[in-house]
């Protein structure tokens, strides 16, 4: 039987691609997971799961943490600026383990985005093609989750603010992002390709300021801000300035459409339309 393994398993997208391979009635026994934490070693280890020890930045370990597997996932590290030493460290111990392909979870557009977090995820891209394993880069676009995070200060102030104008974005879910890394993982013809993966549902933010007026009852309105003003407002909202000037940099080159994708590629892969914004914001609120 082909062996697995899913970095980053414990992670929301992680375990929700465990569910996904789950689902596609792979056997616990088969996946590997890449764990940092004991805790979180023991509740898989209790599911039935080949539970590794590793970490990213922990080049010693990582080989032997990959030994017997043929297809492994690296979901990209959540250490914004130490990514690529850590990414480098797991290509370089798949590839010491006999590893023969790698999926990666890159971002949409990635070797042509303006958006910060761009470079590292080209980087990373560059390193798995020169390292001579077969892959996949899953592209994947935001997060619709991400959207959620300002959802109680949108409904308590009637006001989204953001520094997009009308720029269009196609989030995706995690849950139909993670179904599409268990499907490339799993799957056969996905070796040496690219997938830019967005929601097949856009919006603007005006768009979604309407969508949760509907679904609330509230008036909301959509206050379109430049993008110092919006990061200043991030920072004094209790943001890290460097993710501040993320997030606001993100909106503000959103408008070249960094964010947004109509090819519907993630909807062909996992086999079904995404999930619009509206049904995660509906979740949200009935919460």
């Amino acid at each position: 039987m082909t062996k697995y393994l899913v970095t980053g398993a414990t992670g929301q997208l992680g375990q929700l691609v465990l569910n996904a391979l789950s689902e596609k009635k792979i056997l616990n026994s088969d996946i590997a997971v890449l764990v940092r934490r004991a805790d979180a070693a023991a509740e898989l280890k209790s599911k039935g799961y080949d539970v590794r020890m590793g970490d990213y930045s922990d080049a010693d370990k990582l080989a032997a943490a990959f030994a017997g597997i043929e297809r492994l996932l690296l979901i990209s590290g959540s250490e914004v600026g130490e990514r690529l030493p850590q990414h480098f460290n797991v290509i370089a111990g798949a590839k010491e383990a006999g590893v023969k392909y790698i999926a990666y979870t890159s971002l949409l557009k990635a070797t042509s985005s303006k958006i910060g977090l761009a470079p590292e995820h080209v980087g990373t891209e560059e390193a798995i093609t020169g390292s001579g394993l077969d892959y996949t880069f899953l592209r994947n676009g935001w997060y619709a989750e991400n959207y959620l995070m300002a959802l109680p200060q949108i409904l308590e102030l009637g006001q989204h603010f953001g520094a997009a104008g009308d720029a269009k974005f196609a989030p995706a879910t995690r849950a139909d992002l993670a179904e599409a890394a268990a499907v490339v993982l799993t799957g056969e013809g996905h070796e040496g390709k690219t997938y830019e993966l967005a929601g097949d549902y856009s919006f603007t933010y005006a768009d979604y300021a309407d969508t949760i007026a509907e679904l609330s009852g509230k008036q909301i309105a959509y206050v379109d801000m430049p993008e110092a003003a919006f990061k200043d407002a991030l920072t004094g909202a209790g943001l890290p300035e460097p993710l501040a000037a993320l997030l606001s940099n993100a909106d503000a080159v959103a408008a070249e459409g960094w964010l947004f994708d109509d090819s519907k590629t993630l909807s062909r892969l996992i086999g079904h339309p995404t999930t619009p914004i509206k049904e995660v914001l509906q979740a949200a609120m009935a919460n």
